[in-house]
């Protein structure tokens, strides 16, 4: 090694122990004895490629495995960057994979598992001021169970959530003082058990870090007091029982519980990051943080010849570039779904109706309904009716819409399923009634229904027939009681259910239903397809030239086998056979579950030119119709910096999902689930179960007796809700598996 190089190493590793003392009042050298040699100078050859020691013209020193025809690290290596920041750990394909340790100036450090160099899985983090949280990690986030140790002595643990306290947890203070209960974004909200250093403790309802509603403050000697609690004195409704002891309480006041007590127990905030492993710039990448261009192996003709939109094909939208890398995506940037309905629509009155119905519904105060609804909430007789004159009434305002009339269905219990779903009653305002106008889908759906999109893509609201509302509140008390006992169901989420009687000759009726939107989302969905398990008529007819981002495919265009972590996989069968059982004993059939495919990273890269994938990444939002779902986000690691994974939604099943997919391939183009090809590609996917209003009624009967004649029984949608239940679980749990 030269002795300038030498001297740059050694001039490199004084800097960096310098502000780690200044930060921590200690010093720790974090390179080990080291010989470094030019990038252009080779290094070792061994099995998995070559040992080099590099130092980069932008300061950046790299010393490891490195794969020379693909240019990057892969295997055993570590990373200095000029500013003082260490990686030493495992690669691949030029990412930070698998275990390692990464150090900051200040002297933190992470020690754990890394996925597409993201902190993701188990790992350790050490602060520069001495504080260590040890647990789950979901990119960069801590999530999951984990202990965090502050250094002023006090201790959570429990659930995290977006790198929150979230869930069931405990928090310790040095004190002595000791919090068990629940946490929502940070704060004791929930129920929970608090008991002071003294003895005493509270135990009831929390809300922000306060006692709100019914709960009890006990004294060391077995008194209490016992009521409904809240910082607002007109709320706080409590009363004193004495027990047995001498000692007497007259000097506290329960407003002391607020004032004094709470004043003990300050929590500790959870700091997050300035910089994160992902953040950081690898100088085998261009300037935009992606990778440089490398050769490939490309697929050979004979191997694509037979596959029908292909991970390749798919990516073909007849535009000759801005293919997502390795998957063949297609992110030209696509344009917003729908028409906004604007004066001169010819449904321009008809929303303003559903605008002003709604708002006018879901404003009108009402008591807080416990979840166990009465039998009485579902009746079918259980409706409101309004009238809406242009002029006005006394309790509805004048507008500029004909006279309509407005009837809000079981009001009580969508109420209740919107709280259940953690809908706030004011966004929902918002959204739906706000000063954004509603888009109108282009085309309506097969059933002839025609879609509504919210301005902020939350919420799509569909017409629907009189036969399906009959469904719908058929099924509603069954419905409500499944959604209330599986959090994870993957059913689609219904909000409200109303009809707008419009006036006129005709007296018009239009039904609607406001359902979650599973794309809300400002990630790209690269792919999206409706899947049932049946193989008739389920293949699209658009030309591979004309199929972009918003084309929804269908089964047999599916190429791709999803594998899911284990414990997510798990789940996702449990939770698929439960929602068919429920779909199996309400007859319902002619379901599906929609799927959304976000490329997550660039796998590979081949030229546009070549005929082959580029590595443009263009960040497009979309949405999907009649499916469930909030605001999810997701980012890549090295493509575009706008997808910023502080953004994210909390991962849950079937929002945001960090998982993989392989390539298969098909024999004959009626084959289902076609053979694996050991080619994966990672991923983000969003779906559910959608159009689940479809019972096997009459005219479903003679579509099956009618079809059976002409076509294979098995093969076509329209059969009975058992067997329909059987294929399509078969089928999912043929295209779903557990990533081993």
């Amino acid at each position: 090694m030269s002795k300038e190089l030498a001297g740059i190493l050694k001039s490199w590793e004084v800097k960096v122990k310098k502000s780690q003392a200044s930060a921590k009042k200690r010093a720790v050298s974090i390179f080990t004895t080291m010989s470094v040699a030019h990038v252009d100078e080779e290094g070792t050859t061994d099995a998995e490629g070559f040992h080099v020691e590099k130092i980069f013209s932008n300061g950046d020193i790299y010393m490891g495995q490195w794969v020379a025809d693909n240019n990057f690290p892969h295997g055993a290596g570590k990373y200095l960057w000029s500013d003082g920041c260490m990686y030493f750990g495992e690669w691949c394909k030029g990412k930070m994979n698998g275990k390692g340790k990464f150090s900051w100036p200040s002297g933190a450090t992470y020690e754990g598992e890394f996925k597409n160099c993201y902190m993701d899985g188990e790992g350790t983090f050490t602060g520069s001021l001495n504080h260590t949280y040890k647990g789950c990690w979901v990119v960069n986030k801590k999530y999951g169970k984990g202990r965090m140790s502050y250094a002023n002595g006090d201790h959570y643990e429990g659930d995290w959530r977006k790198g929150l306290y979230d869930g069931e947890g405990t928090y310790q203070w040095n004190s002595g003082h000791e919090y068990t209960g629940q946490w929502r974004k940070g704060k004791i909200s929930g129920n929970g058990i608090m008991v002071w250093a003294n003895g005493n403790r509270f135990d009831g309802s929390w809300e922000c870090g306060f006692p709100k509603g019914n709960g009890s403050f006990r004294f060391e000697d077995g008194s209490f007091y016992f009521g409904v609690w809240g910082k607002d004195l007109k709320e706080q409704h409590v009363k004193f029982y004495p027990s047995d002891s001498t000692v007497s309480h007259d000097d506290w006041d329960p407003n002391q519980l607020f004032s004094f007590e709470m004043s003990e127990c300050v929590i500790c905030e959870v700091k997050s990051l300035a910089v994160f492993p992902s953040d950081k710039m690898f100088s085998w990448c261009n300037s935009e943080g992606k990778h440089q261009k490398q050769h490939v192996r490309k697929n050979s003709k004979s191997e694509n010849k037979d596959r029908r939109l292909s991970i390749d094909a798919l990516g073909s939208d007849g535009l000759g570039n801005g293919h997502i890398c390795g998957v063949g995506v297609n992110q030209q940037p696509t344009e917003r779904q729908g028409v906004t309905i604007c004066k001169g629509h010819k449904n321009f009155e008809l929303m303003l109706n559903l605008q002003l119905g709604i708002r006018h519904s879901v404003g009108r105060p009402s008591p807080t309904k416990p979840l166990d609804m009465k039998p009485t909430s579902f009746d079918t007789k259980e409706k409101l009716w309004t009238r809406f004159p242009s002029e006005g009434s006394k309790h509805t305002p004048p507008h500029q819409s004909c006279d309509f009339k407005f009837k809000d269905y079981c009001p009580s219990v969508f109420r209740t399923l919107r709280s259940l779903f953690n809908v706030d009653t004011m966004d929902y305002m918002l959204s739906i009634c706000g000063s954004e106008a509603l888009r109108e889908l282009s085309s309506p759906g097969k059933s002839g229904s025609f879609f509504y999109m919210t301005s902020d893509d939350k919420y799509m609201i569909k017409t629907m027939k009189k036969a399906e509302v009959k469904v719908l509140r058929r099924m509603l008390p069954a419905y409500f009681e499944h959604v209330k006992s599986f959090e994870n169901t993957l059913l689609t989420k219904f909000f409200g259910l109303h009809c707008v009687k419009l006036s006129g000759s005709s007296q018009r009726k239009v039904r609607f239903v406001v359902m979650g939107n599973l794309f809300c989302t400002d990630v790209p969905i690269n792919r999206r397809f409706d899947l049932k398990g049946s193989s008739h008529g389920r293949i699209t007819d658009k030309p591979e030239s004309e199929i972009d981002a918003n084309t929804t495919l269908k089964d047999l265009d599916l190429n791709y086998i999803f594998r899911l972590q284990k414990d997510w996989f798990q789940e996702f069968c449990r939770q698929v056979d439960r929602d068919c059982y429920f779909l199996e004993q309400e007859r319902i059939m002619d379901y599906s579950l929609l799927v959304g495919i976000s490329v997550q990273e660039c796998n590979q890269d081949l030229s546009a030119d070549e005929g082959g994938l580029s590595g443009s990444y263009i960040p497009t939002g979309n949405i999907e119709l009649d499916s469930s779902g909030s605001s999810p986000r997701v980012s890549s690691v090295d493509t575009d910096a706008s997808l910023d994974p502080t953004r994210w939604a909390p991962v849950r099943l079937g929002v945001n999902m960090p998982a993989r997919v392989e390539l298969m391939v098909r024999s004959h183009e009626n084959q289902l689930v076609g053979e694996p090809t050991q080619e994966f590609y990672d991923v983000v996917l969003f779906f559910g179960i959608i159009d689940i209003l479809q019972d096997y009624d009459i005219s479903k009967k003679l579509e099956h007796a009618y079809k059976s004649f002409q076509y294979d029984p098995t093969s076509i949608s329209a059969v009975d809700p058992i067997q329909y239940s059987k294929r399509f679980r078969d089928f999912i749990f043929s295209v779903f598996k557990e990533d081993s």
